[in-house]
């Protein structure tokens, strides 16, 4: 491989130095944030003081500031570290200590080379870029499980024509699409509408630093907005595909070389100086090429103002054929997704098994799509996402995978789900201890299953699971020794294994509702089976309370305000310009995950609220800070108090006398309000229910629903 050296930019240089001056942090961040950030074209630290005035004030103000400001400048465009190229690999015709001296990463076992990658083709060696994708293994597995239903895919024949396909990307729903998924990315997919492949083509290469700005010409040209420049009649068929945008660096050795009669070689060599911008070398090629062209009939003025505009564009140009290359990928994975979105959404998941916000995007797509995405299953699910058919064959469903439970390790998996496919689907739960071996699964292991519901098919009551782990593993370690020892047990069942009655799991109540979701959460990364505003529907919508996903999809640049309800899920403190806390706190809604910025005023009102897993209805400013939305919170509410109002009351069901200690107890820590109990109790020697109306009046909250649900003995609890 290739060695790589990190050079000290503006931005560095300061946090380096500052850092070293022992300088606050967060007055050395807010320095940092006034240089210009430009990764295609880095704007330097003096340029930086030139054009930005607050960071000459800054200077002078403060001589600390001064300080930092003078070293850095100093050490600016030095060399910070040696690090390995992403995808550079060199190929000798013998050992490469014979030609070039080597180097070793601490961290790693590979050499690489002491040359960089612009002197190591100098020294004789064939350099290769080699890039690694997962979207290329994504293809191969989604094609693989269409072939286990006998749909045989060739990736690379599919038609790059699929009206579907390009219909989807229209709506800009590229979830999961290679260089597409981005929400910038998505809005561009919108406006400009692609319709064919030479469009993904350009789209890929414009959506880059330095090249964005050209899109607003690009898509009004595309749409009929403004009329295409296309500069001369030789240079029209070049730029005709992309509306007279100068786009590739194809383009401009074409131009070159149709307008001012350059050859491959030179029209190379220009496409070089202009991406260089070497001024010496630019002047040389100006008169070139303006000489060129005059020969060619131009008029002079004309081909002195084609070659201006050429230049400004190649400063950006992309190589055409890296975009199709990524264009191609993005629309096979495009393709599938149109046509195939089972199979291609859990080839996408398994792949990112490990990350948990990632399959949180995916969940709220397969939602969007009307797909079932199942709870784990320790007898149907695999050790990573799969997708489960209708007995006719036809997809109906994702299995969630085993190996994305948080904790619970793949290999651990891959034992789990080769005993049950090796000797059929285990039983019960002792029959999974049975089978087990004690020394792939360990406590932890065997809990988080439990709190994500893998053993549900096997006994529904997760806290009983949850509380029986350990007898399991003892159950199972001594399985495991009479299979060692070939000795047979005082309760062998007759079959080799031990009786099932050998072991009583412990009586327990069962979680409430609102405790299984917050197991299921920390287990899983994100609330799969329910969602514990889901009690909370119909009041939060009676009293206006929106989904988070709806208003931040209405968001058009002006600010309004909103409610929004979410069951907090974290929350990072910081302190803000002015000195005042603050604090992000991260909540989820049915529609997925957002985040809400709390100033000192509202933290000193709300902040003990803002505690994980409580259920909350916020009151924010939607704005848009950059391009990035901004939930500002102007008001919190306990979602329980906000919607205490809204139920008339509940009726609970019951069938014997056993649930009214329970009922009782619960409405004892119930606080007063307006709402009505009810008993329908309906009795072994009477006919006919008898209803019973409680005197007094409670605060019928969905939590408090929920727990008298969750009384044993109750059989429902309707809402009046």
């Amino acid at each position: 491989q290739i060695i790589t050296f990190g050079k000290l930019q503006a931005r560095a240089a300061l946090r380096d130095v500052g850092r070293v001056l022992q300088l606050p942090f967060k007055q050395v961040d807010r320095i940092c944030k006034l240089v210009p950030n430009n990764p295609a074209k880095p704007v330097g630290l003096a340029q930086a003081i030139e054009d930005v005035p607050r960071l000459a004030a800054e200077r002078d103000g403060d001589p600390a500031v001064a300080r930092m400001i003078s070293i850095a400048l100093k050490l600016e465009g030095l060399y910070r570290h040696a690090s390995t190229h992403a995808a550079g690999v060199v190929i000798g015709d013998r050992p490469l200590d014979q030609l070039i001296p080597l180097y070793r990463e601490p961290r790693s076992e590979m050499r690489v080379t002491q040359f960089s990658m612009k002197y190591v083709e100098a020294s004789g060696l064939v350099k290769t870029d080699f890039l690694g994708l997962k979207t290329l293994t994504v293809l191969d597995r989604a094609c693989r499980s269409l072939a286990k239903r006998g749909i045989a895919v060739d990736i690379g024949r599919i038609p790059l024509d699929d009206e579907q396909t390009y219909q989807m990307l229209q709506r800009g729903e590229a979830v999961g699409i290679f260089q597409f998924e981005g929400s910038g990315m998505r809005d561009l997919l919108r406006d400009a509408m692609p319709s064919n492949f030479e469009d993904l083509i350009a789209l890929v290469a414009l959506f880059r630093p330095g090249p964005m700005q050209n899109i607003p010409k690009y898509v009004a040209a595309k749409h009929g907005r403004e009329q295409p420049e296309f500069l001369h009649e030789t240079i029209e068929p070049v730029v005709r595909d992309t509306y007279g945008v100068i786009i590739y660096q194809e383009q401009v050795m074409q131009i070159a070389q149709v307008f001012a009669g350059f050859s491959l070689g030179q029209a190379d060599l220009l496409r070089r100086a202009m991406g260089k911008k070497i001024q010496s070398e630019m002047d040389s090629q100006r008169d070139n090429f303006i000489e060129g062209a005059v020969a060619r009939g131009v008029d002079r003025a004309r081909a002195a103002y084609v070659f201006d505009l050429v230049d400004k564009f190649a400063g950006y140009g992309f190589n055409k054929a890296h975009s199709a290359g990524y264009a191609l990928l993005a629309y096979q994975t495009a393709w599938l997704k149109a046509n195939y979105p089972f199979e291609f959404l859990a080839a996408s998941m398994s792949l990112d098994l490990a990350n948990t916000d990632k399959l949180g995007v995916f969940r709220q797509e397969l939602a969007r799509l009307a797909i079932e995405l199942r709870p784990p299953d320790i007898n149907r699910s695999g050790v990573e996402f799969t997708v489960e058919a209708d007995n006719d064959g036809t997809p109906c469903a994702i299995r969630y995978a085993l190996a994305a439970i948080k904790n619970v390790g793949r290999q651990a998996m891959r034992a789990v789900v080769a005993e049950g496919t090796a000797n059929g689907p285990y039983k019960d739960l002792l029959d999974f201890a049975r089978r087990l071996d004690p020394t792939v699964l360990n406590k932890r292991q065997m809990e988080n299953l439990a709190r994500a519901g893998a053993f549900d098919g096997l006994n529904a009551n997760r806290t009983q699971v949850f509380h029986s782990v350990e007898l399991l593993l003892r159950h199972a370690s001594a399985a495991a020794d009479e299979r060692g020892s070939g000795q047979s047990s005082l309760f062998d069942d007759g079959t080799g294994g031990l009786a099932v009655e050998a072991i009583a799991l412990p009586e327990v109540d069962a979680w409430s509702p609102t405790e299984r979701l917050t197991h299921e959460f920390d287990a899983i990364g994100f609330y799969l089976s329910a969602h514990p505003l889901d009690a909370y529907a119909k009041p939060l919508s009676q009293k206006g309370v929106r989904r988070a996903a709806d208003v931040l999809a209405e968001l058009n640049g002006d600010s309004r305000g909103a409610m929004i309800a979410g069951t907090v899920i974290g929350r990072r403190e910081h302190r803000s310009n002015r000195g005042g806390p603050l604090a992000f706190v991260q909540a989820s809604d049915p529609s997925g995950m957002f985040e809400v910025t709390v100033f000192s005023e509202q933290l000193a009102l709300y902040g003990e609220l803002l505690v994980a897993g409580n259920s909350l209805v916020f009151t924010v400013d939607v704005r848009t800070d950059g391009d990035r939305p901004r939930l500002t919170v102007q008001k919190i509410d306990d979602a329980d108090a906000f919607t205490a109002d809204a139920s008339e009351g509940v009726k609970v069901f019951v069938d014997d006398t056993a649930p009214l200690d329970g009922l009782k107890s619960v409405l004892q820590k119930t606080g007063k309000g307006g709402g009505l109990v009810g008993l329908g109790l309906r009795l072994a020697d009477c006919a006919e229910e008898v209803e019973i109306e409680i005197p007094a009046r409670f605060a019928i909250t969905p939590t408090v629903r929920q727990s008298l649900k969750g009384v044993r003995g109750v059989v429902d609890v309707h809402e009046i």
